[in-house]
Formats: structure tokens, sequence, C-alpha cells
């Protein structure tokens, strides 16, 4: 058997390489002449200079161009010249996993950002997959703890279900995933942090995440000033590392912030190779990445990967050309509003705009009811507000707008949550549930 595997591998070691050489820089672009590679092959550009003598820059083939080869480096095009020798890999980029690197926080690359070197015993695995067949994803039954009462009570997410948290800037998405995080009754976190800003990342770890949330997290951070490569490649990492550990049969929580910051990462990438702007100045690419890359989460017959998705809506727009076609892929989507935030009510979802399309699949009749029951009055204030606020309702004119007025307070204070408070599912339950038979618990 060993002797079998030992001249596999011999077998498919190759006994020369492949180079070419560059020819043209344009943009964001590197021509070359060869090497002969496909779509997708990570390969190295040598670059000798005066100031930093020999250096090998990653890039990934992204198009041709007659018979050239068009790369995307990792890093920036600095001291690239004409002439530069580029070597195939005849391989697509690859990284290391394992579980040792729980609690440590990694680049697009899978290396520690903190210029540590990786522990020994990771597995390489590839960081593009295809999607689990259709045929064996078992149905999603049981739900999931996130420690989030707005969520657990009103927007209950199953183990597999993969949801869309869609907000403006500043409405508190990082606040809620940090919440998610430390709260979840997950057997692991994996948290991508795409085109963040630089001072964020720290930021979230140490005061969103904290030392409890990070113990049991692995991140992959790609912040704002990087390639657009390496934001893309940082999803696609993350995703991978999910993979892993759900084959291994662990139930793993996704969370990626923000899905809307690949798409413009894939968009420049798409303008660069000389796609036709679509809609907004989105190219087709875009539109043909985002199924590739969300349907990648959910069960498969070994694990799970419940997935949080983060998508920013330009100027609070809900129907724009991103958070539209995520919204379609989802299993539900969660609303941040921002006149709930500017009122002080956080975690500020609006449970009224948010859907879960598995929570009647999956909780008690009874939930479903009061949950039903909760959003029904909910619902019946907010469209009567304005006239009660100026006085223009009289009570006693309608039984239902009366009955809303009084539970109204009770509402708001059962979606309100503190950052660090933690709130069993079992409790949010036995609260709503008695909140919609006329009290608190």
């Amino acid at each position: 058997m060993l002797a079998a595997q030992l001249m596999n591998h011999i077998q498919g070691i190759e006994t020369f390489k492949k180079f070419g050489k560059v020819t043209r820089v344009v943009g964001l672009m590197i021509e070359s002449q060869g090497p002969e590679s496909s779509i997708g092959d990570v390969c190295k550009i040598h670059v000798n200079s005066p100031k930093n003598g020999h250096q090998i820059i990653l890039a990934e083939v992204v198009g041709f161009n007659d018979e050239n080869v068009v790369l995307m480096p990792f890093t920036s095009l600095r001291e690239i010249s004409i002439g530069c020798l580029v070597e195939g890999t005849g391989s697509p980029l690859e990284v290391k996993v394992g579980p040792e690197l729980i609690g440590k926080v990694l680049d697009s690359m899978g290396n520690p950002i903190d210029g540590s070197t990786l522990p020994k015993g990771l597995v390489t695995v590839p960081t593009e997959n295809d999607p689990p067949n259709p045929f064996t994803r078992p149905p999603i039954n049981d739900q999931i703890e996130v420690g989030v009462k707005a969520i657990d009570g009103m927007l209950t997410v199953g183990t597999g279900q993969r949801v869309g948290i869609f907000a403006g800037s500043g409405v508190g998405k990082s606040t809620l995933l940090g919440m998610i995080a430390r709260n979840t009754r997950a057997d692991l976190n994996v948290i991508a942090l795409i085109g963040e800003r630089g001072r964020e990342v720290r930021e979230f770890i140490e005061r969103d995440l904290g030392p409890e949330g990070l113990s049991r997290s692995i991140v992959v951070a790609a912040t704002g000033d990087q390639p657009a490569l390496m934001r893309i490649k940082g999803a696609f990492t993350a995703t991978a590392i999910a993979e892993y550990f759900r084959d291994r049969g662990l139930n793993v929580m996704l969370m990626m912030d923000s899905v809307t910051r690949v798409a413009m990462a894939q968009r420049e990438i798409g303008l660069a190779t000389g796609e036709p702007p679509a809609q907004k100045g989105y190219t087709p690419s875009v539109f043909a990445i985002l199924p590739k890359l969300l349907e990648r989460t959910g069960t498969n017959l070994k694990g799970s990967i419940t997935a949080f998705y983060t998508v920013l809506v330009d100027g609070d727009d809900m129907n724009e050309p991103i958070a539209d076609t995520v919204r379609g892929i989802l299993d539900g989507h969660i609303v941040l509003d921002r006149t709930l935030a500017n009122k002080g009510q956080y975690p500020a979802i609006n449970v009224l705009k948010s859907v879960s399309r598995l929570m009647n699949h999956i909780s008690s009749n009874e939930h479903v009811r009061a949950a039903e029951r909760l959003r029904e009055l909910y619902y019946t204030y907010s469209k009567s507000e304005d006239l009660i606020n100026i006085g223009a309702y009289k009570r006693g004119t309608s039984k239902e707008i009366d009955e809303s007025i009084q539970y109204e307070p009770l509402i708001t204070s059962f979606l309100k949550q503190g950052f660090r408070d933690k709130v069993t599912l079992e409790d949010t339950v036995n609260e709503l549930i008695a909140l919609s038979n006329g009290g608190r618990k």
C-alpha cells in the first residue's frame, strides 16, 4: 500500500518547470509570453531588485490576450519589469488547514498576519471547490442557537442555513457578528473580514470578538488596501477552511463581512480584463461568482456550515444589484434599520422587513404562533405610529391599535439586547411565548 502511494507520488512529480517572461504591464494586469497554464493557476514572478534582491511575487492567471497570459498579482506591481521570469506552478491557490489554526488570524494566503510560522501537521486544501451535490444535502431540521433574542425568537436559524445581514454603513453589522460569534452553540467560528479598514480588524478581534470568541474562531482578514485578488481569495480561503471542518463532522459557523466588497473586488478584476459593465458597473462575472461562493456553504452528509453574510447596501437601498442577487440566493435575510439604530434600539433588527425561510419548518407550532402574533402587533403599531405620536389617534377607535400600543414597549424591550448579554434559545422562546400570551415570563 505504502509502495503504491510512493509510486503514485513519484509519477506525479514534474521533471521540468515551465517558464515565461513578462512582456507588458497595463493597469492592474501583467502580460507574459508563457508559461503554459490554465485559468486560476498560480504563477511565480521572479523579480531582481537592486534594493531588495531576489523576490518572488505570486500572481494568478485571469485570462489570455492572443497568445499571451494575463496575470493579476496577489501583491503590488512594484518592481515588476519587462523580462521578469514567470514560473508556472500548474495548480490553483492552496492553503494549509487544521485544528491548530483555531485562535489565529490569517491573511488570504492562509498565513498568520502576526508573522509567526504555521503550526506543523496541517493539511493542504484547495481554496476553490464545487458546491455539494443537491442530493447530498440533508434537509435542515434543527435549530441553531445564536444567542441574539431578536434572531432566535423572531427569525430562528437552522443548522446549515445561510442568512444575509443587510445594512448601510455604521448600523451595527460587525457588533452583531461579534455577538453571534461569542454566543453561538456552533462547534467553531470561521470569520472572514473582507475589505475592512485596517484599524477595524484589530478592533473587531479585541472588542467585538474578545478572547472568549477568538478562542473558538479562525479569522481570515483581507483589508481594503490590499489588491482585489487578495480580497476575493480571502472569501474563498475562509470558505475552504469552513469546508474542511464541516467534512470532519463539525457544525461550523461562517461569518463574512462583507460579501459586497467581494463583489466590488471581482468588478475591479472584470473591468481590468475587459469585461463590459452591466448593472451599476458590475460585470457579468460578479453575478457568476456569487452563487458559486455562497452555495458552497450549508449541509452535507458529514456536517454543516451555518453562514451569515453581511451585505453593505448603498444609501440603504435594499434593491441595488448585489443586495437583490444575494437575497435571492440565501435562505433568509436580516435587515438592520438605521431608524431603529438612531432611536437606540440595538441590535437594530427590523423584524418586519426580515425573514427566515426555514423558521416555520424547524420551530414548534407554539413558537411560530407566538412570533406571528408579536409580528402582527408590531406591524399594527408601526403602521399607525405617526398618528399616535402626533395625537391624532383617539384610544378606543380600534381594538387592534389599542392592543398594539399596550404591547409596543414590551416588544421593543424584548428585541433589545446588551452587547455582552447572552440569552439561551430556550429562555428566548419561553419569554416570547409568555409575552404573546399577555405578559412577561
